[in-house]
């Protein structure tokens, strides 16, 4: 506990204090986020539309713009009870280092066997496909976290879990794609050679990596193709930010209860589940006038969406089966470089980030994947936690704004979000600490070539 003000070093949530409700922050949005679209008709997507893709129960909070809180089942709460609530803690070794008069909390989702935050949704996506009497479930995953989060839930339930992982996270990571088997999951390298749209992308793209993008439109084929399947997405979609805010409910209470108001909220963003999660309830405020926070997405340098992209209407998926949505993008076409961040590598954002950020209340930069490691190695010595590639971008984005504290000095509060562990992902360190480790930025030609190929969605978008 610090001599100084009495902050413990983590900060616990009593069991009794779990959120037993999500925020819906599309509630206090003057905006709301753009429709989905039927990719035939380019009309908005109903409920009945989106049936044979997504769990009945799931499509109704994806087209829920109004009510703000909704009601956590008492059987996914029971679960959470198994890891959470997850602990904010006040980074006083790192701050130290630095030598900065900053202060400096993470809320840490990695304490489940997942390793990551992907659990809070998974848990939900799969209690609504077995309540609705379902087989099994569908998915893509890039780095493995989502996929791992899944395959648990699915076991617990009893249902079956089919993976579809980027093939160069598979190949990367095969102590991730191992706990999924574990768990009783299929694997299988995206893009494959086992579904239509695999089989195209490997025509038109020889010897690809893969991207999330391709990984979707395989999951989703197989998940519209079986009978008694649903197919299920780690991120992106409403309501997986919905099942997340969990993460910001948590640390907002946390930080209430020692009067602590943070000037600047960070968090990673490949497709907006992490940080849509830890932002809402502050971005809730901040809609509604209450309160004011600096709200920053950390991206890859290799996968900018918000930072290089366009707002848009695309499709979610590279094989153009999915809805379109109104989003930040690089075109769905855009297959990022094979960088360590699988998590990050998407080609597109979360409507209702893209939204908030086209809307002036939140701010992005993207970072190289050198310094990133440099942070998160720095972190790692002197916090104790090896964090995930994914996470460690908005450690490097907290680290430089904590020295400009140190050069100001200013005494602001940082909150940032540690979305889970790095301890499956050693082939990436192995590469930093072998100096072998590179940084891909893409061209302005090479974005053109991928901007031309997004729909043309002139009457809405």
């Amino acid at each position: 506990m610090s001599e100084n003000n009495k902050i413990p070093y983590k900060i616990y949530l009593s069991e009794d204090e779990i959120p037993k409700q999500w925020y819906n922050v599309r509630a206090d949005m003057k905006n709301k986020p753009a429709p989905l679209l039927n990719p035939g008709t380019l009309q908005p997507m109903s409920f009945d539309d989106l049936r044979p893709v997504f769990c009945d129960e799931l499509i109704k909070q994806e087209l829920d713009d109004t009510t703000p809180y909704i009601d956590i089942p008492k059987e996914v709460q029971d679960f959470y009870k198994m890891y959470r609530p997850s602990p904010l803690v006040r980074a006083y070794c790192l701050e130290k280092a630095l030598g900065t008069p900053a202060k400096i909390y993470y809320k840490f989702e990695g304490n489940n066997t997942s390793g990551s935050h992907k659990l809070n949704s998974a848990i939900v996506q799969a209690y609504y496909a077995k309540n609705q009497g379902l087989k099994g479930v569908t998915t893509e995953t890039g780095a493995g976290q989502w996929g791992t989060a899944l395959s648990m839930a699915s076991a617990y339930l009893g249902i079956d879990c089919k993976v579809y992982m980027v093939k160069v996270s598979y190949e990367q990571k095969p102590f991730r794609r191992e706990v999924m088997r574990t768990y009783g999951a299929s694997v299988t390298p995206s893009p494959s050679m086992d579904t239509e749209i695999g089989r195209k992308i490997n025509a038109e793209h020889p010897g690809t990596t893969g991207s999330l993008g391709c990984a979707i439109s395989e999951a989703v084929e197989v998940a519209t193709k079986t009978e008694g399947y649903r197919y299920v997405l780690g991120s992106v979609l409403n309501q997986v930010l919905l099942h997340q805010t969990v993460i910001g409910l948590e640390a907002k209470a946390a930080l209430d209860k020692y009067n602590i108001t943070p000037d600047v909220i960070i968090g990673c963003a490949g497709g907006g589940s992490n940080l849509g999660g830890l932002i809402s309830p502050f971005m809730g405020e901040k809609l509604r006038g209450e309160k004011d926070y600096r709200i920053v997405a950390v991206e890859p340098a290799s996968c900018p969406s918000f930072t290089r992209g366009k707002f848009a209407y695309d499709f979610c998926d590279t094989g153009m089966v999915c809805p379109l949505a109104k989003m930040y993008t690089l075109g769905s076409n855009f297959i990022p470089s094979a960088n360590h961040a699988g998590g990050l590598r998407y080609h597109g954002m979360s409507p209702i980030l893209s939204q908030l950020y086209h809307d002036g209340y939140m701010e992005a930069i993207s970072v190289e994947q050198t310094s990133v490691f440099e942070a998160a190695q720095q972190f790692a010595r002197v916090e104790g936690i090896l964090p995930a590639p994914e996470s460690s971008h908005a450690i490097r984005a907290a680290i430089d704004e904590a020295l400009k504290c140190k050069e100001t000095g200013e005494e602001k509060t940082i909150l940032f979000g540690l979305t889970g562990t790095g301890y499956f992902d050693m082939v990436a360190y192995q590469k930093f600490n072998d100096g072998e480790m590179t940084d891909y930025i893409p061209s302005d030609e090479e974005l053109a070539k991928s901007f031309a190929t997004l729909p043309k969605v002139d009457l809405l978008s």
